[in-house]
């Protein structure tokens, strides 16, 4: 080694003896260097170690050579050059004030690389990201805050605080909580974050922090405290608080409203479905996972709908418009055909991006609706129907009745009794679901004042004999109105009017008819003697015309002396299921 006549030969043992410093210049356990201008004078064997090279190599070498360029050198952390070209951080002190024109002696010292980044530099951007620093002392219990984190607190700058004090101020239940996370991160030697709401000390308004923290052991592995930064997260929190209620709302009122919600990503055609309703329309599971738009339009959506749907999607993207469409789908489950409406709108990156990102939409089953708005055009369709015919039985009841009565009296009684009959098979008609009448419910009705007993045996007066027979709506009013013609005048002039007088009602269903023909069979028997009349009155005319026009009936009467006889023939109407509102 050269140089250095003050402090004699490094390799002398004799001088060693006689200059205890330079055993300790060369010995030391840190980094030692004496310059001399821009030269390196001398620097001991660990400050060459520390900078790659061997002992003694440093010595003559120029600052420039190890990276340094500030002249003289300042004390803080320096960053040099290693001997291998490497960058290394070091602390560099300066061991005496001295003149500038003097030898410098720098003690230089390795940096970890958590202590360069708590340099004084980087507290400007911690304060500017709003994080405030504390430390907790394990031995006095204290919490130091930074200035940022007095601010955030509430407390003036420089405040130290206790733990207990500070855990006073955050809802116990919080506090409970942070304490197991804070055990259970420093068991595991990990760092911890959390967040909680907290009252300032100096106007008491409740605030919500986000913080951190890890754990400083001692040199025994005992804790000594620890140490962190906390945040005012108050704003992010509120909004994020705010989305999660409208999502909420966005399920409950898309729950409410039977909505699926999707995402579907257009560069990888991937589907995401958010809800358990759009796997449900589309009849799948979540193990069976979602469909992309190819596997939807080519093999899900029906064939027919395919070219609909696919201009709809197009329309959409070159308006930049809100997505329609409806289609019906063949749902995986149980292989139905569904019909749903498809509602969505494409979010691009950029306003005049020219492909959108992905398609966020909803979905619903409108199946049962279009179902039942078919059917409610049906029965509106069929009201009219009822309601015009009623109305053309009506008229000629207003019409044969006057033209056989002989008086006002007269009239009135035959015409109410026609008018009541009407608004009884009505009433029957509408009490059943399926809008239609029991042929033997209207038969029971109107004879049921005549009968001596049961209607279903040889002895009774009235014999009723034939299977269960629903009549639909539009053959019931007639012939209900025609039963309570032959009634009336089996009443009055056949073999009602007589004690002993007996009626016999049979009926059946052949085939012939798409719902079969029913073949229907009045037998009047044991009273007065029958004489053709000379003139036929409303009820010939009702079970002829009416019967004829609004039944199709076939319809043939007889007039033996013994009792009066009527057969009737007519087609069933088979029943519409789309009017069963039960359906």
């Amino acid at each position: 080694m050269s140089g250095g006549s003050d402090h004699g030969s490094a390799g002398s043992p004799g001088s060693a003896a006689a200059d205890p410093f330079r055993i300790a210049f060369d010995q030391a356990a840190i980094g030692l260097a004496v310059l001399d201008g821009e030269t390196i004078r001398e620097a001991n064997a660990h400050c060459c170690e520390l900078l790659g090279y061997g002992p003694g190599a440093l010595t003559g070498c120029s600052l420039a050579e190890i990276g340094e360029s500030a002249r003289p050198v300042p004390a803080g952390i320096r960053t040099w050059r290693r001997a291998d070209g490497a960058s290394l951080h070091v602390r560099v002190r300066r061991a005496e004030e001295a003149e500038r024109a003097a030898p410098q002696v720098l003690v230089v010292e390795a940096v970890d690389a958590d202590e360069i980044v708590r340099a004084e530099q980087n507290r400007d951007a911690l304060t500017a990201a709003g994080l405030g620093e504390w430390r907790w002392d394990a031995a006095t219990g204290l919490v130091t805050l930074s200035r940022r984190a007095a601010h955030i607190l509430g407390y003036p700058p420089g405040h130290v605080v206790s733990w207990s004090s500070l855990s006073a101020q955050i809802d116990p239940d919080a506090v409970a909580r942070i304490r197991a996370l804070v055990r259970d991160s420093g068991n595991a030697r990990q760092s911890y974050a959390f967040e909680c709401r907290v009252r300032r000390d100096d106007d008491g308004r409740e605030i919500c922090i986000g913080a951190r923290g890890q754990a400083t052991n001692a040199a025994d592995g005992s804790l000594e405290g620890m140490v962190g930064v906390i945040q005012d997260v108050t704003t992010r929190v509120e909004a994020r608080n705010a989305l999660r209620d409208r999502e909420q709302r966005l399920r409950i009122a898309t729950a409410v409203a039977d909505l699926g919600i999707f995402e579907w990503h257009m560069l990888d055609d991937q589907a995401i479905w958010e809800n358990e309703r759009m796997f449900a329309i589309f009849g799948r599971t979540p193990e069976d996972g979602p469909v992309s738009k190819g596997v939807f339009l080519d093999r899900i959506l029906h064939p027919d709908d395919r070219i609909p749907f696919r201009k709809a999607i197009s329309t959409a993207l070159r308006g930049d418009t809100v997505l329609h469409a409806r289609g019906r789908i063949r749902r995986h489950a149980d292989g139905a055909w569904r019909t749903i409406d498809l509602a969505g709108r494409f979010e691009r990156e950029e306003p005049h991006h020219r492909l959108p990102r992905r398609l966020i939409g909803v979905v619903a089953d409108v199946t049962d609706r279009l179902v039942a708005e078919e059917r409610q055009t049906l029965l509106i369709r069929e009201l009219h129907h009822r309601v015009k015919n009623t109305l053309a039985t009506v008229q000629a009841i207003v019409g044969s009745t006057a033209r056989t009565a002989s008086s006002i009296e007269t009239f009135y009684e035959a015409f109410v009794g026609r008018i009541m009959s009407l608004a009884h098979t009505h009433s029957v008609l509408t009490e059943d679901t399926w809008q239609t009448a029991s042929l033997r419910n209207l038969l029971t009705n109107e004879l049921k004042p005549y009968a001596d007993g049961a209607m279903d045996g040889s002895i009774g007066r009235i014999t009723l004999e034939g299977p269960d027979v629903d009549l639909a709506s539009e053959i019931a009013v007639p012939i209900g109105m025609a039963i309570h013609e032959l009634t009336t005048n089996a009443a009055k002039y056949g073999a009602l009017s007589t004690e002993g007088g007996r009626v016999s009602i049979s009926w059946d269903v052949l085939p012939g008819a798409p719902a079969g023909r029913l073949r229907f069979l009045w037998r009047e028997t044991e009273g007065p003697e029958v004489r053709p009349p000379s003139r036929h009155g409303f009820g010939s005319r009702l079970l002829q015309r009416v019967l004829s026009t609004q039944v199709r009936a076939e319809v043939e009467t007889e007039y033996p002396p013994e009792g009066f006889r009527l057969t009737m023939t007519a087609p069933l109407p088979p029943r519409n299921d789309a009017l069963n509102p039960l359906a």
